[in-house]
């Protein structure tokens, strides 16, 4: 899958965003390569969440205060669970409109995944409030401050996420389908799948695990 960089560094209706046969060297393949290291740091730094999470997890580290079955409810995380893997199927169908070079249908489908990334980050937000409504904040004990690290370092990424989304549109809307907006493009679907898969993560870690 390479770019020519000269054709497409102008956004025209004939930018052509694929060509198979040609041998030169690949620059978007590089870029999203350089994406992909980046995500596997990222990828560490949950690693690290999620350990710190299982040890803390435990009635030694609740100081008297609520564990993970009086704060988790599986079906709440279902929910969230939902919007952000539908949210990923609205920006897949985004990146087949770019392959047919469709502004209106990037635009679309952009949008729809935004709106529903929205649509987590409002659920958290609300599950965060009752549970500090409640007496159970991330300073209560050393459990709660490992879950609501945890969530909301995932929360944050979702957010940045959105961000780039608002960014992509504006972008698109403005010039098209140049070389650099198809290589952000491509490695936001990255990005937003990575989160939809630490998501899963949370949910089966800390949602299911903890409910039991």
């Amino acid at each position: 899958m390479a770019i020519p960089t000269h054709e497409t560094s102008h956004a025209t209706p004939d930018s052509v965003l694929w060509q198979p046969e040609v041998e030169a060297h690949d620059d978007l393949a590089a870029r999203t390569l350089g994406f992909w290291l980046y995500m596997m740091s990222d990828a560490l730094l949950f690693a690290g969440l999620f350990a710190a999470y299982g040890v803390l997890d435990h009635a030694y580290n609740t100081a008297g205060g609520p564990g993970a079955r009086q704060i988790v409810h599986p079906l709440d995380g279902f929910w969230q669970t939902l919007a952000v893997m539908t949210s990923v199927f609205a920006f897949s169908l985004a990146t087949v409109a770019m392959k047919m070079r469709s502004r209106p249908g990037v635009i679309l489908y952009t949008s729809i995944a935004l709106v529903l990334g929205l649509v987590f980050i409002g659920l958290e937000i609300a599950d965060f409030r009752a549970l500090i409504a409640q007496g159970a904040g991330p300073d209560r004990s050393g459990f709660l401050s490992a879950f609501f690290v945890l969530i909301a370092t995932h929360g944050l990424h979702m957010v940045f996420g959105i961000l780039w989304m608002l960014v992509m549109i504006v972008q698109v809307a403005r010039s098209g389908f140049t070389e650099h907006i198809v290589a952000r493009l491509l490695n936001l679907r990255l990005f937003w799948q990575f989160q939809a898969s630490v998501w899963v993560c949370v949910y089966a870690f800390v949602y299911l695990r903890g409910a039991f």
